[in-house]
């Protein structure tokens, strides 16, 4: 057998050849001197990788993840050593808590530089350790592409997430011999234990008021249909984590919503009064159960995760799969008897009523001021199925979920786990760069302050990104905590800015207007969607005082739930 031959190149052209290799079409970085020769090769192969240049590294990071939410592709962003690494280090671990698949790539100085305190030295690899699935320092050339290949499987199997190769300058200048790989496929989870499966199976027979808890786990499962298949067989309800949305049509009448902290009073109710749960790729976060010590205490729990490490984290199960979430879901949903629920009908249907009274209550409120349901109805009803949504962190995140219409997977991208400000405009260009598709972005006055300087990355790059922003002129999450539990001491959440957002967008080189009531906002809002020719700024005065509700206080059990503030300001 004849040993296959490649070609000499110098370690920088073998990272790029291993990335094309490995199916890479886009990377999103910023250049500096440890990464100068990646950055020549680059140059060299620009016929067939493409290159994004944010205005900061942690745009970069926060693109790639936008790519890798709404393709299931690994997300790959670059950057050099010292301030440019750990300007990476807020998007790795966003990645990592919201288990996305991302390759970082770091330079650094050379081999016989480390530990010398030299010029923009770090040790990038300790700093991240905490927030990867896995790092490596490549300190040899040889191994540089076998490395970058195992990254990439690190990184979409499993319990997907980000890996960090940082490589030194003088291995990127080093010569070896370059092979030709097949793109590497994830490792294979596989199924869990037939015996827990049936074990399953008779919990589910054996239930009255079956509930469906879907999350993060099951959007890259590509299981919608199956879900609904299922939910119909056992006549069960769905509900999702922050994370799960966009898995489910909106439209699906057996699908309730998000559930917990600020989720449905419906599927929030519905979940804690099911005497069964199955819980498809979810963790069981505070967020959304609230006190576990009175989390669903009548409800038997089944958990099907591929991490064992979630399994009866947060809250005790009942029966704990570990294993291929797809194929395993599958094998439960054949192996189940057909099931009939009146009575539970009859309850949901009961809590889905409430829930439409609570809303018109709340609407009845809003006379002069634009009330966010409203402001999403508009929103829901000029997108179609395939736009993109992205967020920033804080109440505006929170109308967005409780709100928005999805009826495609894939459709939504938000920080969940670390709950990161500034997260969204990277990640609408990085969503756009990845699918062409159009792009909304939901912000807030105080999220869009942290990275608005990506503004330029969308005008140079002419992203069609429509900037909905919500401007209550304060830090509206935190500020709503200190009225409703801190007797309204408004500590440093009241902004007092006197950022003008529409001449601020002109000076970017976008368009921009402002808006202070619904008609306005739907002209607006439906002239930006109608042009294709870079990104618009919406901003749009909301009041003061609006509130994210339904919520859990803080403590507080699923019975504790509010859903109007005059439960608390009495």
């Amino acid at each position: 057998m004849t040993e296959k031959k490649g070609e000499i190149m110098n370690g920088a052209r073998i990272l790029i050849e291993t990335l094309i290799e490995q199916g890479v079409t886009d990377i999103f970085g910023y250049p500096g001197g440890q990464v100068i020769n990646i950055y020549d090769e680059l140059y060299k192969c620009s016929d067939r990788i493409n290159h994004v240049l944010t205005a900061h590294e942690q745009g970069a990071s926060h693109a790639a993840d936008g790519y890798a939410r709404v393709t299931g592709k690994v997300g790959v962003c670059l950057a050099t050593s010292g301030p440019g690494a750990t300007n990476l280090v807020t998007g790795i671990a966003t990645a990592m808590l919201d288990s996305v698949p991302l390759v970082a790539i770091t330079g650094n100085v050379p081999n016989s530089l480390i530990g010398r305190d030299s010029f923009q030295e770090l040790n990038i690899t300790g700093v991240t350790l905490p927030i990867t699935k896995h790092n490596y320092f490549v300190s040899r050339v040889e191994d540089l592409a076998d490395t970058i290949r195992e990254a990439f499987q690190i990184a979409k199997s499993g319990r997907p997430g980000p890996v960090l190769i940082d490589i030194p300058k003088d291995v990127q200048t080093a010569l070896y011999e370059y092979v030709p790989m097949p793109e590497v496929e994830a490792e294979e989870t596989p199924d869990a234990p037939e015996d827990l499966i049936d074990q399953a199976v008779e919990l589910i027979n054996s239930c009255k008021r079956p509930y469906i808890y879907i999350g993060g786990g099951a959007a890259g499962c590509s299981l919608t249909k199956d879900l609904m298949k299922f939910a119909e067989k056992i006549d069960a309800f769905i509900g999702t984590s922050f994370m799960g949305l966009s898995v489910m049509p909106n439209s699906y009448d057996r699908f309730l919503g998000m559930e917990g902290m600020h989720g449905h009073y419906a599927s929030t109710m519905a979940n804690k009064d099911a005497d069964l749960i199955l819980a498809v790729g979810v963790r069981f976060s505070d967020r959304a159960t609230g006190k576990t010590s009175k989390y669903c205490k009548g409800a038997k729990i089944i958990q099907l995760d591929p991490d064992i490490s979630e399994i009866g984290k947060n809250v005790p199960v009942d029966i704990g799969l570990i294993g291929n979430i797809y194929t395993s879901f599958l094998k439960i949903a054949e192996r189940v008897s057909e099931a009939s629920h009146p009575e539970w009908n009859k309850y949901v249907h009961e809590l889905v009523e409430t829930e439409k009274k609570i809303f018109a209550e709340e609407e009845a409120k809003h006379v002069d001021t634009i009330m966010p349901k409203k402001l999403f109805d508009i929103i829901n009803e000029i997108k179609d199925k395939n736009t993109i949504v992205c967020t920033d962190v804080g109440q505006h995140q929170m109308w967005a979920a409780q709100y928005t219409d999805f009826e495609a997977a894939r459709r939504f991208a938000s920080s969940g786990g670390l709950g990161t400000m500034g997260y969204g405009l990277g990640a609408a260009i990085g969503a756009y760069t990845a699918t062409k598709d159009r792009t909304i972005l939901i912000t807030g006055d105080g999220s869009f302050g942290m990275n608005l300087n990506e503004l330029a990355t969308a005008v140079t790059y002419n992203v069609p990104v429509v900037i909905v922003l919500l401007n209550n002129g304060v830090l509206g999450m935190v500020r709503q905590w200190q009225t409703l539990f801190f007797n309204q001491h408004y500590s440093n959440t009241i902004l007092e800015r006197k950022t003008d957002f529409v001449k601020l967008a002109e000076a970017f080189g976008a368009r921009g207007v402002r808006v202070s009531n619904l008609d306005e906002f739907r002209a607006a809002f439906s002239e930006a969607m109608e042009k294709q020719d870079g990104p618009v700024v919406i901003e749009t005065i909301i009041d003061i005082d609006e509130m994210v509700l339904p919520m859990l206080p803080p403590g507080g059990a699923i019975d504790d739930i509010i859903t109007a503030k005059e439960q608390v300001l009495k």
